[in-house]
């Protein structure tokens, strides 16, 4: 069989792999690719997935990293069956359709800016709610532990991997030339002991892995220290009567925030008179799933439901739902908790709360998630003094809060304990979902202390698998990095300068307003610069 990495190859996002076989084409996974520009432009060729040569998709999780694409290959011809447990049909469905929202949302914006410029606009999105709602139907759901056989000579199985609601380790057995070969996907593992979700399920026989590495680096603080220091952050903006504002992913995350709050306000370390607003629709209809799915989540949470308990509500907790509401929140005075989607602040309404925000010096932005590269969030964790925010920039003079203990994901040592239940030293561990750094790492660890084989593959790398033998690569990965010409960039601009420079005087003669809307544009300009040396 052949398998060919489309995503999460030295990245963390736009999970997908195609597996061929002697008797089928399918795809694990099929993820959106998020970060920077150049990163995101993967999105728009789906060619290179094939998707009418696809025969069905078999889904991990929810999160868009995973499934974020399921629209646009639909729309370019994929008709098969999507698979995938019973609350994630339920979590893809609500989540396609609001990115699609955000899709539409921000195509017209820059069509209605192309048109002020005199520009002809003919944008489309890179997929519309037709398109979201057109995979529906093709999702056919599962339960844990239940082996299907979505193709000929393929058996698979959903496991549960304790990352978020419905996520699973995949494990597929797949018979070709009379050759029987087990593979694994772990998709996202969950970190143990974490609120509302169970500890993954362990496995020990495989033959060929591929494992997710996106903490490969690093471990997690713990869960009381990690609850400490949201009781700190909640204290230090309380008292300067400023925000706490939580950039939060609308599932799993959004939810363990809800119960870490319920559990400092039953410890007292809650202001009863702080407000707490869930700002995201798509977060509103996720809690509601997974009251719907209570036999999911964990023991400790099923036991307070049962006793008429609800760790996803508080006293002071206020839904908005409409814009109107959202907008409310940064109109109103004084301190509160605001939980807004997306989780790495690229998207959705937590941009207008940053723009609120974050040149506050008494507030608190307080990162609970992973931040990939090229976002807004990661930028702002990595230490940048400004960013930019609907074509404004905003000084960063919040504190900034780094809370790793909340991950969904599992740490460095977690990672490795997973591993190192399965039995066959021969077994090849392919590692995904992971940023170079983080991936180097962990291949090192688990060459020294396991002392398993291990490949990091590329994007678009083709291999080839036989199960008893060492894998064969069949298309290396062709990736051109783009090429930047910072001469020609700076000679280009030390000409315009010069040119502008020339015009000063006739910049002088003009009507007051023209003078001002060009004294704008290179403030602008001259700010963007700033910008560059400031964040180096």
């Amino acid at each position: 069989m052949k398998i060919k990495f489309l995503g999460a190859a030295r990245a963390v996002t736009g999970s997908c792999f195609i597996i061929e076989t002697d008797k089928a084409r399918f795809a694990v996974d099929c993820g959106m690719h998020q970060g920077s520009d150049e990163i995101e432009k993967r999105n728009w060729d789906v060619d290179i997935y094939e998707p009418e040569r696809i025969d069905f998709i078999l889904i991990t999780h929810a999160h868009i990293d995973h499934s974020g694409l399921l629209p646009r290959i639909v729309k370019h011809g994929f008709r098969g069956p999507v698979y995938a447990t019973e609350p994630t049909g339920d979590l893809i469905k609500i989540l396609l359709l609001d990115s699609a929202h955000i899709q539409e949302v921000e195509t017209n914006w820059k069509m209605r800016k192309m048109q002020r410029w005199g520009k002809p606009a003919s944008i489309e999105p890179l997929y519309s709610t037709k398109d979201a709602e057109a995979v529906g139907p093709l999702i056919k759901t599962k339960t844990y532990n239940e082996i299907f056989s979505p193709g000929n000579g393929i058996k698979a199985n959903f496991q549960d991997a304790g990352h978020i609601l419905g996520a699973a380790i995949l494990e597929l057995f797949i018979e070709e030339n009379g050759t029987s070969t087990k593979l694994v996907f772990s998709g996202d593992i969950g970190r143990r002991h974490q609120l509302l979700m169970k500890d993954p399920v362990t496995l020990s026989a495989a033959d060929f892995i591929f494992m997710e590495s996106t903490y490969g680096d690093r471990n997690h603080k713990g869960e009381a220290d990690s609850l400490n220091e949201m009781a700190e952050a909640i204290k230090y903006s309380y008292s300067r009567g400023e925000k706490v504002v939580i950039p939060a992913f609308a599932v799993e995350r959004t939810q363990e925030m809800l119960y870490s709050l319920y559990l400092l306000s039953r410890d007292g370390r809650l202001p009863k008179d702080m407000p707490v607003f869930l700002d995201s629709p798509l977060a509103i209809k996720a809690t509601e799933i997974f009251r719907r799915y209570r036999s999911y989540l964990d023991g400790e949470t099923q036991s307070l439901l049962k006793n008429g308990e609800d760790p996803l509500d508080l006293p002071q907790l206020q839904f908005s739902s409409t814009t109107e509401q959202s907008m409310q929140i940064n109109d109103m005075k004084g301190s509160a908790i605001v939980i807004s989607a997306s989780g790495m602040a690229n998207a959705g309404r937590i941009k207008h709360h940053l723009r609120h925000n974050l040149w506050r010096p008494g507030a608190s932005i307080v990162f609970v998630g992973f931040q990939a590269q090229g976002t807004p969030g990661r930028n702002i964790v990595d230490g940048a003094k400004k960013i930019r925010v609907f074509n404004e920039d905003i000084a960063i003079k919040a504190k900034v809060w780094t809370i790793s203990g909340f991950s969904a994901h599992a740490g460095q040592d977690q990672l490795l304990d997973w591993l190192g239940h399965f039995q066959n030293k021969k077994m090849e561990v392919f590692l995904v979902h992971g940023e170079v750094s983080a991936q180097d790492q962990l291949a090192s660890l688990i060459r020294q202390k396991l002392g398993f084989d291990v490949t990091i593959p590329e994007y678009l790398e083709e291999i080839r698998l036989k199960a008893g033998a060492q894998f064969e690569e069949v298309k290396p990965a062709k990736v051109e990095e783009p090429k930047i010409d910072f001469d020609l960039l700076l000679g280009d601009l030390a000409s315009n300068i010069s040119h502008i420079q020339n015009l000063k005087k006739k910049f002088k003669s003009l009507p007051l307003s023209k003078q001002m809307e060009i004294r704008d544009v290179l403030q602008e300009a001259d700010n963007s610069i700033d910008e560059i040396k400031t964040n180096l």
